[in-house]
């Protein structure tokens, strides 16, 4: 082999293996390094920022912290009623975001006289964590905060109520042996699987041009490298087959970022009592600004027929 044909080939093996680290630091990157939501961030709706300075400024607010199973420190907000209520929510928030989004949320149970505890995912706003949990190790964060409410208020009565990678949180929470006190859980438009998710996600990005099944495949390997956990461990679809928490599950009948039949699907496969609401004309986590009267309302009726 010549010396000539010896320094191409290496050059192509440098830029092949250039071209991997970069790829995989690409998808590292926008799969699973927390982004934070900041104020230069628009909100889809006014109200959803009007809910964001409702829990800022609220006078009741009170930060708390505490520490995860592998000594990470957690941050929620509580927001106790005026009345010594022992009923509980605990609301989970998306991607991309923090616990103020659940704002527009926490003003209408705190109407109801249901004390708000609202946590920052690990990654996210206050709490310590440098990679998106997808659900997998933060449920069981949400475990903590479940006992952190139970030490405080042993009579305490719980909800969970979560949106998009919250909602799955929420679910797989549900899949875990869960204390009595807690009576209910709602979905908002979670994921079926994150295996599915990610490739749904994927083939719906400009320039996609490699598989779908590639690009999950490395996304995989990387975060399980570089994160810890497998996305294939990330499935509420099998979460729900073991919950004894009654759940409702909504979606957003135009919601492109997560398919609606894996709300579908998620309902078909849960069993534990249960009930659906497809909020027609929503796209994605919008149901409660699309139609709040059908949004309350179903979830009234569900709380209704709970122990919550």
């Amino acid at each position: 082999m010549s010396k000539k044909n010896s320094v191409v080939k290496l050059g192509i093996l440098s830029a092949i293996l250039g071209g991997a680290y970069a790829l995989t630091n690409y998808i590292y990157k926008l799969t699973s390094v927390p982004v934070q939501h900041t104020d230069e961030s628009p909100d889809y709706d006014k109200a959803v920022t009007a809910g964001r300075m409702f829990i800022r400024n609220h006078k009741n607010k009170q930060d708390m912290y505490i520490d995860s199973i592998d000594q990470l420190k957690l941050h929620a907000t509580y927001i106790p009623t005026e009345n010594n209520s022992h009923r509980y929510v605990i609301l989970v928030h998306g991607i991309k975001d923090n616990h103020e989004y659940n704002g527009i949320y926490a003003q209408y149970y705190l109407s109801l006289d249901v004390n708000c505890l609202l946590p920052d995912l690990r990654g996210f706003g206050k709490s310590e964590g440098k990679y998106v949990g997808y659900g997998l190790d933060d449920r069981l964060d949400i475990m903590e905060w479940i006992y952190w409410i139970i030490k405080r208020d042993p009579q305490a009565s719980i909800l969970l109520h979560g949106m998009s990678m919250g909602a799955a949180t929420v679910l797989m929470t549900t899949g875990e042996h869960l204390p009595a006190n807690v009576k209910a859980a709602i979905s908002d438009s979670s994921y079926s699987t994150l295996k599915k998710q990610f490739a749904k996600t994927y083939k719906t990005m400009k320039g996609a041009i490699l598989p779908a099944s590639l690009v999950v495949a490395i996304a995989r390997f990387i975060i399980f490298i570089r994160s810890g956990f497998d996305i294939n461990d990330v499935r509420p679809l099998d979460a729900v087959t073991k919950s004894k928490t009654p759940t409702l599950f909504i979606h957003g009948d135009e919601d492109s970022v997560i398919d609606p039949l894996m709300c579908s699907r998620l309902y078909e496969a849960a069993k534990c009592e249960k009930q659906y609401c497809m909020i027609l004309g929503s796209e994605h986590i919008r149901g409660v600004v699309t139609d709040p009267t059908n949004y309350w309302g179903k979830i009234r009726s569900f709380l209704s027929k709970t122990d919550f």
